[in-house]
């Protein structure tokens, strides 16, 4: 089991739980790991999100990298796909982004990502972990002429800008239309200052709301994890969509005309049908996890698409993708990868394949999303003693539990039940056609599961 990384990194309370020691350390261990077999000083890049403890982390990792003798390009508030695709672009020997994704602002994180501009595997994340245990920092002490030097890049945003343009914007001059309006939340994070650069530079209409962050107000009430705002918004304004990222801008969720949220599965339906109809879809398939909606497979079956699921975990949706050669995955909660463009979840690249999709079909958006019906769909969390959270497999009541659901449910529901990766707790989620039905069963099997876990 791992000490420090989690599911997405390294994810704590900053300057109480991930401090700057820990940080520093993180950083030594991290650039010796993924530089180890090179021949020259390594070159990393740092960009972060909003937080008010993200110069703070910023410069205990500057000071951990340039210790070990690497050099650093600062890019200052960046989108975590933006970081990625930099990296890969200016062939980078690493990159690191400082965020907590969807946290409120007392969080902050660290993940890294690989020369290739995707984020590390969990074997790498567990060497870096041995090193930093081991004792041997100390030995990664460069001296003299060795010490690394950093540098201000903040200006290579304009890099991540002009990857959307050469991408999209010969289809957006054919396609967009005048009486076509977005909004976007860019939930006082990280694609606060690009999205309006994006969308500006295609000619794409649209509003702008929580892009004035102050250090505590990301993800505050916004984002892609509290739509309520941008559904006011969008039916306010009469738009034709509403896009919402979350604090880093790894992830897109949308709201159509009628307020109507649209989640990641949806956006995966849609953009397989658009990708598929130009032949652009890799072996027909969709790559989606456990935790995806019953309705996306129903889609996917309907329409002779291969239907591929992995465990939870946008890292894990891009190896089967990488190890199969499939080009279109991503996980319910808007971490969608585009292989094509981007070797990670991209917010704004994302939103702009769903724009593409609904003008191209020239419908509204609640149409072209009507391809797929979701399930009703129920988590919830049985808290257990933090050792037996992995035995829920094991235990015979619970296990018969499952299975006599799942056999009533004959292929039109489903339960699921799995260990968090980072709490006391098991979650349970089953999916069928009564929400009222399906959230009494979760409940009593979460409760089970309580009772002979406690």
């Amino acid at each position: 089991m791992r000490k420090y990384f989690g599911t997405d990194g390294i994810r704590r309370i900053a300057n109480t739980e991930l401090t700057p020691g820990l940080v520093y350390k993180v950083a030594k261990a991290g650039a010796y790991v993924l530089s180890k077999h090179t021949d020259h000083a390594p070159t990393i890049l740092i960009g972060r999100d909003t937080r008010i403890s993200g110069t703070l982390i910023e410069s205990a990792m500057v000071a951990g990298f340039l210790s070990y003798g690497a050099n650093v390009k600062i890019l200052g508030v960046m989108p975590t796909p933006g970081v990625a695709y930099l990296t890969k672009k200016l062939k980078a020997d690493a990159s690191v982004v400082i965020s907590a994704s969807h946290n409120t602002f007392e969080f902050n994180g660290v993940k890294y990502f690989s020369n290739k501009g995707m984020k590390i595997s969990d074997e790498l994340e567990e060497e870096i972990e041995e090193v930093m245990d081991s004792g041997k920092i100390d030995e990664l002490s460069a001296v003299n002429d060795k010490i690394g030097v950093s540098e201000i890049a903040t200006d290579l945003l304009d890099e991540y800008v002009y990857f959307f343009r050469k991408n999209f914007e010969e289809d957006m001059e054919a396609l967009n239309r005048d009486d076509f309006v977005v909004a976007i939340d860019t939930a006082n994070g990280a694609t606060s200052v690009v999205a309006d650069k994006v969308f500006t530079a295609l000619g794409i209409k649209h509003y702008i709301i929580n892009d004035t962050p102050n250090g505590i107000n990301i993800n505050d009430g916004c984002g892609s994890t509290h739509l309520e705002m941008l559904k006011q918004y969008v039916i306010d304004k009469k738009c034709n969509l509403g896009i919402a990222y979350d604090g880093d801008g790894d992830r897109c969720l949308a709201v159509d005309e009628n307020g109507n949220e649209i989640d990641g599965d949806k956006i995966l339906a849609v953009i397989s049908k658009y990708l598929r109809a130009k032949g652009k879809l890799n072996k027909d398939t969709v790559v989606a996890t456990v935790m995806s909606n019953l309705g996306l497979n129903k889609y996917a079956k309907d329409n002779n698409l291969n239907f591929v699921q992995t465990k939870v975990g946008d890292r894990y949706v891009l190896e089967e993708m990488l190890k199969e050669g499939y080009n279109l995955g991503g996980e319910q909660s808007g971490h969608v990868i585009c292989l094509d463009y981007n070797p990670t979840g991209d917010g704004i690249l994302t939103s702009l394949m769903l724009i593409k999709a609904i003008l191209e079909e020239n419908k509204t958006a609640s149409e072209v999303v009507g391809i797929m019906k979701a399930y009703p769909q129920v988590l919830i969390n049985a808290k257990v003693s933090s050792s037996k959270k992995d035995d829920f497999n094991k235990d015979e009541e619970v296990k018969a539990a499952i299975d006599e659901l799942n056999k009533e449910f004959d292929g039109n529901g489903r339960v699921l039940i799995r260990a968090s990766g980072t709490e006391p707790l098991v979650r349970v989620m089953i999916e069928g056609e009564d929400q009222e039905y399906i959230t009494k069963k979760a409940r009593e099997i979460a409760d089970l599961i309580e009772k002979k876990l406690a």
